[in-house]
C-alpha cells in the first residue's frame, strides 16, 4: 500500500514537470489573418501580427523586428496575390528560417483558397497600380474567408496533428457563426445601391451583396485624383446619383471628405481591417461595414 502511495506521489511529480505541449507560433501579415488564425488555433497557437490596422498595407515596410519574429515562426500566413510583394519576400529570405520559406509547409498564402476577381489579361504602367494577380483585398469577402478559414484548420492540423480535432472543432463552431451572422448580413439589403469608391476595396462585398460601384474617386489604381479628373467625376455623379462615397480609415478619406462636399453626397469611412473602431474580430469588421453601407 505504502509502495502504491510512493508510486503515485511520484507519477503527480512528474506530470507536474512535464512542460506543456509547445504553442504553434503563427505570423500573420496582416490583422484580420492573425484573427482568423486566432479563431481556429485559440489557446494551441501563438500569433504576432506584423501590420497594425492603422497601417495601409500597400505601403508596409520590413523592419527586424519583422524578421525576428518571421525567424522564430512554425508558420508565416499572408493575403497572398501581390498585397505583400514590396516587404515579406524580404522578411522570409532575411530570417533564414527553413520552415517558412517558400515550397515550405509552413509558407501559407491564404490566397489559394480565393476565388479571385479582376485578374489583368495584360498590364502596363499606364494603367496606374494594378495587382497583377487579381483583386486583393478578398477581406470582405464571406465566401471566400469562410474558405480560408477551412484551409488553415487543414493546415494547423498538419503542423500539429495533435491538436487536430481540436482544430476542427473550433472550425466547426465558426462555420456555424458564419452562418447565422450572413443571415443577418443578408437582411440588410444592399442590392441597387450605387457607391462611388475611392479605391478598388469593394469590388468583392458588390459582387457578393449585389451593390453597384460605379465610379472611382482615384482615376486609376494608386493615382491620386487630379482637378480636372475630380471636375468630370462630380458631372458623372450628378448623373448617377450615388448613395456614398466610400473610403477607408487609411485610404482615401481626405479626398472623399472633399468630394462629398461638392457633390452633398454623404462618406462613408470604413474599417479596412481588424483592430479599429471597435472591430475585434473579422465577423465584427462585417457588421461594421454591412450596417454602415446599409
Amino acid at each position: 500500500m505504502k509502495m502504491k502511495k510512493y508510486l503515485f506521489a511520484v507519477l503527480i511529480v512528474l506530470l507536474a514537470a512535464t512542460p506543456a505541449l509547445a504553442q504553434v507560433k503563427v505570423v500573420a501579415t496582416l490583422p484580420f489573418i492573425g484573427s482568423l488564425a486566432k479563431e481556429i488555433g485559440k489557446d494551441r497557437i501563438d500569433v504576432v501580427t506584423l501590420i497594425k490596422p492603422s497601417q495601409d498595407p500597400h505601403f508596409a515596410e520590413a523592419k527586424p523586428s519583422m524578421i525576428l519574429a518571421a525567424r522564430k515562426a512554425d508558420i508565416i500566413m499572408y493575403n497572398g496575390l501581390d498585397l505583400e510583394i514590396g516587404y515579406l519576400p524580404r522578411i522570409i529570405e532575411s530570417s533564414s528560417n527553413p520552415k517558412i520559406q517558400p515550397g515550405k509547409i509552413g509558407n501559407f498564402d491564404c490566397s489559394q483558397f480565393v476565388s479571385v476577381i479582376e485578374k489583368p489579361v495584360a498590364i502596363d504602367r499606364s494603367m496606374g497600380d494594378v495587382h497583377p494577380l487579381g483583386n486583393p483585398h478578398y477581406v470582405f469577402s464571406p465566401a471566400n474567408i469562410l474558405k480560408v478559414a477551412e484551409g488553415m484548420t487543414g493546415i494547423l492540423s498538419e503542423l500539429d496533428p495533435a491538436n487536430a480535432a481540436y482544430f476542427k472543432g473550433n472550425m466547426q463552431a465558426f462555420r456555424a457563426r458564419f452562418i447565422e451572422k450572413e443571415k443577418q448580413w443578408r437582411q440588410m439589403s444592399l442590392r441597387g445601391k450605387k457607391f462611388i469608391a475611392y479605391h478598388k476595396l469593394f469590388e468583392y462585398l458588390a459582387r457578393e451583396f449585389g451593390f453597384q460601384i460605379v465610379g472611382y474617386v482615384e482615376p486609376k489604381p494608386g493615382i491620386p485624383p487630379s482637378a480636372g479628373y475630380l471636375a468630370e467625376l462630380v458631372e458623372s455623379m450628378k448623373r448617377s446619383r450615388p448613395d456614398a462615397i466610400l473610403a477607408s480609415e487609411v485610404n482615401g478619406e481626405r479626398e472623399s471628405e472633399a468630394l462629398g462636399q461638392k457633390t452633398g453626397t454623404r462618406v462613408v469611412i470604413l474599417p479596412h481591417d481588424v483592430g479599429n473602431a471597435g472591430v475585434k474580430d473579422w465577423f465584427s469588421l462585417m457588421d461594421k461595414v454591412v450596417e454602415s453601407l446599409k
